[in-house]
């Protein structure tokens, strides 16, 4: 499994290939009031494009993209996937701030990437936790209480987005820990991502990640 990791702090909207999106998503990056936001979408998604090029011999904007089958409802809205090739690899896209996160493997993925959260968001969402991690964040030191929630909440988040539920699944059903040595739902790997200072980010794969790497990818991708 490959992670590519992308800053996009220096990365100018004029220096964008924005030829590369389609149409739904340009509406989706012009949409955006801030240019911060535009320049953030916009880059995350020409990298997804770019990557996902690389691994199927295709022109980056010649990938179309689809949704699987909803675990939760069966409704067309499940994780994203490519409706071309057939042999086309499962990803996942994250941006969190101005970081970008992207997962590619040969089986179902999941990622997250957050800025450490406030308090007041930790405040706010412990509550829909699994009862043993609501107790685990109640017993750390206030000072390191929400970099303790961001971990959980990327490692729950790349969890749901592998499974394609999203957060339409019970936050409270899965115990995914904030110390990383929880042990995995049944059949998943999942594991903390080094993001740098200020970030958390995880990653959550169907089977084994043994052979898992982490990549930087320059801007622009």
């Amino acid at each position: 499994m490959d992670l590519w990791l992308l800053d996009t702090t220096g990365i100018e909207e004029d220096s964008l290939d924005l030829s590369l999106l389609d149409t739904d998503e340009l509406r989706r990056a012009q949409a955006f009031v801030h240019g911060r936001d535009r320049v953030r979408y916009a880059s995350a998604h020409t990298a997804l494009r770019r990557i996902l090029g690389r691994y199927t011999g295709l022109p980056p904007q010649d990938l179309v993209f689809g949704r699987d089958v909803c675990p939760c409802c069966g409704g067309p809205h499940g994780r994203p996937v490519l409706t071309e090739p057939s042999h086309a690899p499962h990803f996942s896209l994250s941006h969190g701030g101005d970081l970008v996160l992207i997962g590619v493997a040969d089986a179902a993925v999941g990622v997250d990437i957050e800025p450490v959260s406030a308090p007041d968001t930790v405040a706010e969402l412990s509550s829909v936790l699994h009862p043993a991690e609501r107790a685990e964040l109640s017993a750390e030191p206030l000072e390191r209480r929400g970099t303790a929630f961001t971990r959980l909440w990327t490692r729950k988040e790349a969890y749901l987005k592998g499974l394609g539920t999203g957060l339409g699944r019970d936050l409270a059903a899965d115990y995914l820990g904030t110390s990383g040595l929880a042990e995995p739902p049944s059949g998943w790997t999942v594991s903390d991502v080094p993001a740098g200072p200020g970030y958390a980010a995880a990653c959550a794969v169907s089977g084994s990640a043994s052979d898992m790497r982490v990549r930087h990818l320059s801007a622009p991708a």
